[in-house]
């Protein structure tokens, strides 16, 4: 890689907020998902309809939450509902068009693991769990995750699928199941779901990635699309958007710990 004026994950951040489209409704987690999406709401798409976990929705925030709980998703709300309300009409009743996820595993066919490494019976490590994960993988229109790009993410086929994404042979979702992943966004490049094979290929790097490092860094014989492009760096406004954002955040954040 070469030197760039901008981090990896700023460039994840700005490739996932473009994944974005002007008026979906979006299911948004904490961290780079938040950022990217308000990013999104913050350029080109003004539109988003934002909605948390905790029951949030139409939400514009001025500083990034630091978690579903934070008031300042519910000041800057269009309304407030309960969390079986936001997963029963919302979510399951298919009124959700994309969702945000990520996971501690990735496999080939986009199956998502956040609940162990090792056996699920004798693990070597026992992570965080599902969550709300599932219901996201199995009810939205469709799913963007982001992912740092490691072999130790991204693997042959996930110890246990908390998430599933085209099932452990890549033989597709069920009828009714959502869309599942339309795109995988790492710090090196981004991945889109064969539309034969349900197989993630690789279809874009980022500026200064080399296809061989991607390749290296993934657990699988990574195959590449005819169409292989470089993605484009992020713009001047989008940075000063991004950073302006998560500089008001740190800001905020900063004054509430003060006044405690």
């Amino acid at each position: 890689m070469v030197d760039q004026p901008y981090t990896s994950d700023e460039m994840m951040t700005v490739t996932a907020a473009r994944s974005l489209q002007d008026g979906q409704v979006c299911f948004v987690g904490i961290g780079l998902p938040s950022e990217a999406a308000n990013l999104a709401r913050m350029t080109h798409a003004p539109n988003v309809v934002l909605i948390y976990e905790s029951g949030t929705i139409g939400t514009r925030p001025e500083i990034l939450p630091l978690s579903i709980g934070d008031g300042e998703l519910a000041d800057k709300a269009d309304l407030v509902v309960s969390v079986p309300e936001i997963f029963a009409y919302w979510l399951q009743a298919g009124r959700i068009d994309v969702g945000f996820l990520s996971a501690a595993q990735i496999d080939r066919y986009g199956n998502l693991n956040s609940t162990v490494v090792g056996p699920y019976e004798t693990p070597k490590v026992r992570l965080p769990g599902a969550g709300g994960a599932p219901e996201i993988a199995t009810s939205a229109g469709g799913v963007i995750v982001m992912l740092r790009h490691t072999r130790r993410a991204f693997v042959p086929a996930v110890d246990f699928v908390t998430s599933v994404g085209f099932g452990r042979d890549g033989e597709g979702r069920p009828d009714g199941a959502g869309g599942g992943p339309k795109v995988v966004i790492s710090d090196l490049g981004v991945l889109r779901p064969d539309p034969d094979s349900n197989e993630l290929n690789l279809v874009a790097t980022h500026p200064g990635v080399d296809v061989d490092h991607v390749r290296a860094e993934t657990g699988w014989d990574l195959k590449l699309t005819a169409q292989l492009t470089v993605t484009d760096p992020p713009t001047a406004e989008e940075l000063a958007l991004l950073r302006g954002l998560k500089d008001r955040t740190r800001e905020a954040h900063a004054r509430r710990l003060a006044d405690r």
